[in-house]
């Protein structure tokens, strides 16, 4: 099959199972096929993640998608769509996977090994990461994947402050790309311009002598407000951007995803009495990138990395 015709959403893999159970019936030869997503196929991969607790982004999709708009696939029993998976291609070298879902009625059925096998093929021999839940890790070790750090979702509730920090729109675009560089494996020039451009979120930064030391996202979530990311240079630089980020959200929910092995994140979800409620572990394909984890307060998407 040529690229193009990949681009224009034909089948990738099809697969044939002996059995598949759609709606309550038990369907034989049913046929698997994957293919490429479009823009509303999205949508739906977001709307399975919010069934599995993931509580995405109110207005997450353009984001994603736009990241990598061939990275992303739906897999099909005779037609109904049945799972996906992404497979976000930031560059040559990197690739970022989630999205890993399977309808619970047809799981057991084959066809997470068909989105499985559709996204490394796409991934190619690109370093790749991905965030695995604790209960699958032994699986992806088995697929050559090694943890590089834990992860875990805290929440807490969000207090009124006051605050002197800078609007991320009045920072340059080209500084923004520049710092956030530095925490992310390969550029995510696009991905970025959408994400701080989300309708209901707000971006805020600290800056020093025409510098940017550090900025962070909130935005608007299935439940509650999500900090996401939140990059500093200092303990207290993020400190000042966590309460000013976490007063939008003003009596709501606050989840913030941070990286265990900062201990100075530990310690700031735990001055604001924040609770643990989900746990990741950080996996990579190949040599894991060299990042600043000790700068690195809130990860920017368990999804996209």
């Amino acid at each position: 099959m040529t690229r193009e015709n990949e681009k224009k959403g034909m089948s990738l893999f099809p697969h044939r199972i002996k059995y598949a159970t759609i709606g309550g019936s038990v369907m034989k030869q049913a046929t698997i096929t994957v293919r490429r997503m479009n823009r509303a196929d999205v949508d739906l991969a977001i709307d399975w993640a919010a069934l599995e607790g993931w509580n995405p982004g109110l207005n997450d999709a353009e984001s994603f998608y736009c990241a990598d708009p061939n990275g992303f696939f739906m897999a099909e029993v005779n037609g109904e769509p049945a799972g996906c998976i992404s497979a976000v291609a930031y560059d040559d070298t990197f690739g970022f996977m989630g999205f890993y879902i399977v309808r619970p009625d047809l799981r057991h059925e084959g066809i997470g090994m068909a989105l499985w096998h559709a996204a490394m093929k796409y991934m190619g021999e690109r370093v790749i990461g991905g965030d695995g839940v604790v209960a699958m890790l032994d699986k992806y070790a088995l697929c050559g994947f090694r943890i590089a750090h834990h992860n875990a979702r805290y929440e807490g509730i969000g207090r009124a402050s006051s605050s002197r920090l800078v609007d991320l729109a009045d920072v340059p675009f080209a500084e923004l790309v520049s710092y956030d560089r530095r925490f992310f494996p390969a550029p995510r020039t696009a991905f970025l311009k959408s994400w701080i451009s989300q309708f209901g979120s707000h971006c805020q930064a600290v800056m020093a002598g025409g510098r940017l030391l550090g900025y962070g996202v909130i935005r608007p979530c299935r439940r509650g407000f999500k900090i996401a990311p939140l990059f500093a240079d200092t303990p207290d630089i993020a400190e000042e951007l966590f309460v000013s980020l976490a007063s939008i959200a003003r009596d709501e929910p606050v989840f913030f995803d941070i990286p265990v092995c900062n201990q100075a994140a530990r310690q700031l979800v735990d001055r604001h009495a924040m609770t643990m409620v989900f746990e990741t572990a950080r996996i990579y394909r190949g040599t894991p990138p060299g990042l600043p984890l000790d700068q690195i307060y809130g990860i920017t998407s368990f999804e996209l990395g």
